[in-house]
């Protein structure tokens, strides 16, 4: 747990230091807040602009972090100097996963409070966002571990991305786009969170994250037996 903590700190450290991860974290919730203080449409539903990035939030900043933390680290040699230093594979990855969906969920709840959520309805908004962004974290530790270099990692990850942060934004305008979406994990957090006020949870949402939640940490495994931390 010590070490967990430890690497916890450092990575809250690094960020400040590292502009291109900070972005990653700033930037839907800020484009949250001035979209919807600032742009008002008549006929546009309700939470339109909160509902569409925070679901692009979910596919595009914990799996782009994560990948980015983890291939940097590979690369500099700073993760073989901390596994040396008696830090487990488990411990890092745990601890770095721990920072990313943290810092990630305080991006969610600044979204569902750009939003206008309150009450119960904001605590399903924040519980749905955490639980996509858990999986991305889950899919961006795989990449980040198969990776030798931060750019083949950012060559893996940009169309990784691009398929979960903007398939649920092409489904609402194209019938055989959301056939396709619905397998994917960002589609179902995108449907349960349009639906707050009369939300069900049927078979199709449970299962198709759940499956894709253990495709992710099937992945990880594979990279991590293939090509290691170090």
């Amino acid at each position: 747990m010590k070490h967990i903590i430890a690497i916890l700190w450092k990575q809250i450290k690094d960020t400040f230091k590292n502009k291109e991860i900070l972005i990653q974290f700033v930037m839907f919730p800020a484009l949250t807040l001035i979209m919807e203080k600032a742009i008002t449409i008549e006929g546009m539903p309700e939470h339109f602009f909160t509902n569409l990035f925070g679901v692009m939030y979910v596919g595009m900043a914990p799996l782009t972090s994560m990948a980015s933390i983890i291939s940097e680290e590979k690369e500099k040699n700073t993760l073989r100097a901390l596994l040396m230093s008696n830090v487990k594979p488990a411990e890092y990855v745990i601890g770095v996963g721990c920072y990313i969906w943290c810092i990630c969920m305080l991006g969610a709840c600044v979204i569902g409070f750009a939003g206008g959520y309150t009450g119960s309805t904001y605590g399903r908004f924040v519980l749905i966002m955490g639980i996509g962004i858990l999986v991305s974290t889950l899919i961006g530790a795989a990449i980040g571990t198969w990776s030798r270099t931060q750019m083949m990692a950012t060559s893996i990850t940009v169309p990784v991305m691009l398929v979960f942060s903007f398939f649920p934004m092409l489904s609402m305008f194209n019938d055989g786009i959301e056939k396709v979406a619905r397998i994917t994990y960002s589609q179902q957090i995108h449907s349960l969170i349009s639906q707050l006020d009369s939300i069900e949870l049927g078979a199709e949402p449970v299962g198709v994250i759940l499956v894709n939640m253990m495709i992710a940490v099937l992945l990880f495994a594979y990279a991590y037996r293939r090509s290691g931390l170090e």
